[in-house]
């Protein structure tokens, strides 16, 4: 049976420009791109005793692949602090206080909106820790670009906000 929404008109898909990446509460700053939310299942193979000619498939272990953010290069150094407390987290001889446990991993939200900047899908990430970091990109006198730092999230799954759901849409028609 088809789900009625509470836009039932709407027949474009969303576009994938307007977003936002939030760590807990907090907006970060200048998020240009974020990577595909991707999972892949493994598939166990295995057979009957007595059936010789094929295999039966199963659901195995299920894992989340890592996500990227990129951003232009500023003074916010939110990327640069988180990275660093990954990589601390496994120094020896750092003390607690270098380790930064308590900012190691950090549960994410990423928010799609509509073309009228009302939020219209939800993501949350959980336990999320950065494995790559890159600070600056390479420098090219002759290039006309920004220049861009970003991270690589790994994650332990991640699951859609059912609390937002399809916002009514302004109305567009001339008056």
């Amino acid at each position: 049976m088809a789900q009625f929404t509470q836009n039932p008109n709407r027949l474009d898909p969303y576009k994938n420009f307007k977003f936002r990446v939030r760590f807990g509460n907090d907006v970060v700053a200048g998020v240009s791109k974020v990577g595909a939310l991707k999972r892949t299942t493994e598939v166990v193979k295995h057979r009957d005793g007595g059936d010789f000619s094929s295999s039966r498939k199963s659901p195995g272990r299920t894992e989340y692949e890592a996500i990227t953010l990129e951003r232009g290069v500023t003074h916010d150094r939110e990327f640069q602090n988180w990275a660093r407390a990954a990589q601390a987290f496994n120094v020896v001889g750092s003390s607690p206080e270098q380790m930064g446990l308590g900012n190691f991993r950090k549960d994410i939200i990423i928010e799609l909106y509509n073309e009228s900047g009302q939020k219209v899908l939800a993501y949350k990430v959980y336990r999320c820790w950065v494995s790559e970091y890159q600070a600056l990109p390479d420098l090219d006198a002759n290039a006309n670009a920004v220049a861009l730092e970003h991270i690589k999230i790994e994650n332990e799954g991640w699951e859609l906000d059912e609390s937002v759901t399809e916002p009514k849409e302004p109305d567009a028609t001339p008056r």
